[in-house]
């Protein structure tokens, strides 16, 4: 496994990075889905298991993070090939700081950014925990995603309504836990859904695999889509 040291992203647009970046991966066919949430939502849990379970898609992750490098390895513990991006304090990534991750990954398969890291079609952002910096800046992805886990209560979107409002999808994970929490599924999706009519929800269990075979195949869907376009 591969640590490199992130220092802020001097840039005039980061915008516009965002952008070059994103149409650098639909040229080599990769999906960047930028994976966002409170620490402990259940993240690598839900990576864990995505990557176990989808065996006919090859898949890579960054994990960013201020220092840890304890996700990171628990990803290639499976197989799958991380790089741990250390953001030097930092409570997000950007453009910048995303592509001399994916640069990373390419450079350790022997390979450059514009050729495609070999074998990967999925690449995952772990991004680092967090509900306000993290929507607040583009990180070039084809996909964002939040991760919202039941602990964590179902009022969330009234309080961080940015985060719901500018994702594609949102997965509510540790469901197995529900029994045990005040969390009202339906109030939390009502409040969802007035922020981001056209979002695509996934209530799953990483521990138990309830609903992880709508959420891969809703990313095995989306892969396609980026690939034929």
């Amino acid at each position: 496994m591969r640590t490199i040291e992130l220092h802020k992203s001097v840039t005039a647009s980061n915008d516009r990075d965002a952008d070059l970046l994103r149409g650098q991966m639909r040229t080599t066919g990769q999906l960047l889905i930028n994976l966002m949430s409170s620490p402990g939502s259940g993240k690598t849990s839900l990576l864990t298991r995505t990557i176990q379970d989808m065996t006919d898609v090859s898949i890579a992750v960054l994990e960013a993070d201020i220092a840890s490098d304890v996700d990171a390895l628990r990803i290639e513990a499976l197989g799958a090939r991380s790089i741990q991006a250390h953001t030097d304090g930092m409570c997000h990534m950007d453009a910048g700081m995303t592509r001399r991750s994916l640069e990373a990954l390419a450079a350790e398969s022997g390979g450059k950014l514009q050729e495609g890291a070999k074998g990967e079609e999925l690449i995952f952002l772990e991004n680092v925990g967090n509900l306000i910096c993290p929507a607040e800046f583009d990180t070039g992805a084809g996909l964002d995603v939040m991760i919202l886990s039941v602990p964590e209560g179902d009022d969330k979107p009234l309080k961080y309504p940015l985060m719901f409002s500018r994702v594609h999808a949102l997965v509510i994970t540790k469901t197995d836990t529900l029994s045990y929490f005040d969390f009202d599924l339906e109030a939390c999706m009502d409040r969802v859904r007035n922020l981001n009519p056209k979002i695509r929800a996934f209530p799953v269990s990483a521990k138990t695999g309830e609903g992880m075979e709508a959420w891969e195949n809703w990313l095995r869907d989306q892969l396609q889509t980026w690939r034929s376009h």
